[in-house]
């Protein structure tokens, strides 16, 4: 920890603080010596709410007391050592030991991510400290890479910062109003407001996992409301950097906390890692279909790198000509980032409109979405209806002309843009983005500045200047399902995508549809261009194929993965 500032007060006349060493949640850290015991300590120093009132200022200084002597009493190698509780000029001062070495987050910044040995490491001391911490009945509700220490020269893992700890009975923060805690690493039962117990300090390790695997919370966006919007209702995708622990993170990462994987349970699945090098699943959950226990498929299954068909698909030179092989009767091959030709597969008529009366088949989920980031936006003191409100700009028809008819391709090029499909005012989507009904017989939401481009069998949306790309294709089921499509393609990689690599499939689930997961970078179509990166799902339902898909600059993936969950997220079938 570097030093920051300097102080030289004496607090409760024998703490006196030397040097500004970091800042938490409420409050500045302090590296300061005990006078009376002769010995080094971290002294944190809550600082003062203005904003509150008095009446508020004293509950809050009540409450610190009442819970920090609580943290207090636990005794865990991995939980920081609180010495003392103090006051002074009517502001409380924690004492606790001094640990000299950075946070996770610091090491993470420094160093990149951890392997998955040390990362199983850091879990078991973290959920060991937190099974104890919750039999005595605390919460920390702030588990994030930067409330972990890493000591330097031993490598102990040590949670600090309990400043915004509940303690089971206690009135707290999210209770008079105010949501605290890091949203990324918040459980989406804490965000809706429905309720705070053990299993979200565990969604937190979760995520945690993630982060110390791949550098980056799977639930990291641009925005605030991308953030809400992950945590609470988007498809969770773990990074492909913890599939060496993906029971683990699955368990974690269950969003109904009456499923979710226990401490004991989570710790022993890592123990097992560090033994044999697999980590086993959940108890109860083995040979069970989808992994027993509602555990989020998505990254889950097995892992193919692209090219790697088992003989399913390949490609000769003939001529100069590159000739794709494919079983009978399947779709050929086809890149999401190429135009394309049809390839004289009929569809078969889009589903018939739902009978008069009926709710539209995707109104349930929206309904249920809505409501519940309503109550996270509550809860996280964000307006709800600019995050849920759809866009009310650029209506049915094009700028300066009339619509014309995709599907029948009358006054519209098969590569030029054309008009917009009818808009609607959905509330499933978030700000900035719009609902498009397409004729194609789908809907879902666009950012509101993306245009629509028919290309031959498929639908894009691009932003402006065609920085990212957002592309739709429906087929007919083939041979292989979704995740033979997604090989055959892939074993195309390198013939239609310029410098394709890094290429990896996950055969997953979308929407409980058994559904495949290709993504890939490559070097663009220029060298203006640059590299880009392809997140592609595919999917079989109700006897076709749907393949989602969003490409974009290797700067710009968070964008992009935002766009695709939000995308996937609000895809529905509708009447053509």
């Amino acid at each position: 920890m570097g030093t920051e500032g300097a102080d030289f007060r004496v607090i409760a006349g024998r703490y006196r603080l030397e040097a500004r060493i970091g800042r938490g949640g409420m409050g500045v850290v302090w590296r300061a010596s005990d006078q009376l015991l002769g010995r080094l300590v971290a002294v944190k120093e809550l600082l003062p709410d203005d904003s509150l009132p008095d009446d508020d200022t004293r509950r809050r200084r009540d409450r610190t007391f009442r819970e920090a002597r609580a943290v207090a009493q636990l005794r865990h190698p991995h939980i920081i050592v609180v010495h003392d509780v103090v006051e002074q000029d009517e502001r409380p001062y924690l004492v606790m030991e001094l640990v000299e070495g950075g946070s996770l987050a610091d090491r993470i910044a420094r160093d990149g991510p951890a392997d998955a040995a040390e990362a199983a490491r850091i879990g078991i001391a973290l959920l060991s400290a937190v099974h104890t911490a919750h039999e005595a009945g605390v919460l920390h509700r702030d588990i994030k890479p930067a409330n972990v220490l890493i000591e330097s020269g031993t490598g102990r893992v040590v949670l600090t910062d309990f400043g915004i700890a509940q303690v089971a009975g206690a009135t707290t923060l999210t209770e008079t109003g105010s949501f605290v805690g890091s949203p990324e690493y918040t459980a989406p039962e804490r965000m809706s407001g429905v309720r705070t117990g053990p299993e979200s300090d565990l969604w937190s390790i979760g995520a945690l996992l993630c982060t110390a695997l791949s550098g980056a919370s799977p639930f990291r966006r641009d925005s605030i409301g991308g953030i809400l919007h992950a945590v609470v209702a988007a498809e969770i995708r773990p990074p492909a950097e913890a599939e060496p622990l993906l029971p683990v993170v699955r368990g974690l990462l269950e969003r109904d906390p009456d499923r979710r994987l226990g401490a004991a349970d989570a710790e022993q699945m890592l123990l097992a890692y560090l033994e044999t090098g697999r980590t086993p699943e959940a108890p109860g959950t083995a040979g069970t279909a989808g992994g027993g226990r509602g555990h989020h498929r998505i990254g889950g299954g097995r892992t193919t790198r692209s090219g790697a068909a088992g003989g399913r698909t390949g490609s000769r030179t003939a001529g100069g000509r590159t000739e794709s092989r494919t079983p009978p009767g399947a779709a050929a091959p086809y890149s999401p980032t190429q135009p394309d030709l049809p390839h004289g597969t009929s569809l078969p008529p889009a589903e018939s409109a739902p009978p008069a009366g009926s709710p539209p088949r995707a109104a349930t989920r929206g309904v249920l979405i809505a409501a519940v980031l309503v109550a996270a936006l509550a809860g996280a003191g964000v307006s709800a209806a600019l995050l849920l409100r759809g866009d009310d700009a650029g209506g049915g028809g094009s700028p300066g002309g009339t619509a014309t008819s995709p599907a029948t391709g009358t006054g519209t090029s098969p590569v030029s843009p054309s008009p917009r499909p009818t808009d609607t005012n959905s509330r499933t989507a978030p700000s900035g983005y719009r609902t498009a009904r397409d004729p194609a017989g789908f809907s879902l939401a666009v950012p509101g500045d993306f245009t629509r481009s028919p290309q031959g069998e498929r639908v894009f949306y691009l932003s402006p200047g065609e920085t990212f790309r957002l592309g739709i294709k429906v087929t007919v089921a083939q041979p292989g399902g979704p995740q033979g499509a997604m090989e055959r393609s892939a074993a195309e990689g390198p013939h239609t995508n310029p410098g394709y690599h890094d290429g990896r499939i996950t055969r997953t689930t979308h929407a409980g549809h058994p559904a495949a997961l290709w993504e890939f970078t490559w070097d663009g179509f220029s060298a203006a261009e640059g590299p880009r990166h392809t997140y592609d799902l595919c999917w079989e339902e109700s006897g076709r194929l749907y393949d989602v898909w969003v490409s974009a600059p290797v700067g710009k993936v968070r964008e992009a993965r935002e766009y695709f969950d939000v995308a996937l997220d609000t895809f529905s079938v509708t009447a053509s």
